[in-house]
């Protein structure tokens, strides 16, 4: 618990490092098949790495989210409704950066892995308990599944757009596309009345291909400042 008030405050601190700008930034995360999410505070740490060459950089940091809703993949039907949240994410990008200047703009080509941790995960059950009665073609149906934590990873890339107003200051506004998943361990049992049946029944499942889908788009709007 120590810890992840630890990071809950290195997230508070709201700096965007960056080798040559010092800056604020608001990071929005809209999962796919899931509900739109924000940080912890509307803030993260990203940007922090180092010049290889003038055009060439790598980057690094770390956003902590609270996700709202996030889908789930490899269950024996698709599912189109966030099946687990809220819960909080810390996602730490690792990503080559290639950077095109022009005069007072900047175009920042982005590109490469991510690792994701979650904290508190839990299962929205309103929603799992509709599909599965939907899926099954029961009556009625209620279910009590489990889900673990596993590290997750995928891969990322996306593009930033840079204007300088000034030497010393300038607006950023960046967009990512996100793929990856992690190991669910979902199991559990459900009861209810099947359609064509008038007795409760009982049954056990486990969905051991599913995942959690930490796939969708990343988008972040901040303002630089060079010392």
């Amino acid at each position: 618990m120590k810890k992840f008030v630890i990071i809950i405050g290195l997230t508070c601190i709201s700096l965007n490092i960056k080798s040559q700008d010092l800056g604020l930034s608001f990071s929005y995360f809209i999962p796919k098949n899931g509900y739109f999410s924000v940080p912890v505070t509307p803030f993260s740490i990203r940007g922090v790495g180092f010049d290889l060459t003038r055009f060439f950089a790598i980057e690094s940091g770390f956003t902590l989210y609270r996700i709202s809703g996030m889908g789930v993949k490899g269950l024996p039907y698709e599912s189109k409704n966030p099946l687990i949240g809220p819960f909080f994410s810390l996602m730490v990008p690792l990503e080559a950066v290639i950077t095109f200047n022009f005069s007072n703009q900047a175009i920042k080509i982005k590109g490469g892995g991510f690792l994701f941790y979650n904290f508190n995960t839990k299962i929205n059950e309103g929603n799992l308990d509709r599909e599965l009665k939907e899926y099954l073609e029961w009556e009625v149906l209620n279910s009590d599944f489990s889900v673990n934590n596993n590290l997750g990873y995928g891969y990322h890339f996306g593009a930033e757009y840079i204007i300088y107003f000034s030497k010393k200051f300038g607006i950023s506004l960046e967009a990512y596309y996100l793929s990856g998943s992690s190991p669910l361990d979902m199991k559990g049992k459900y009861k209810g009345i099947p359609t064509d049946g008038d007795m409760i029944t009982e049954e056990s499942a486990d969905f051991k291909d599913a995942q959690l889908d930490f796939t969708g788009y990343e988008l972040s709007i901040g303002v630089l400042f060079s010392p």
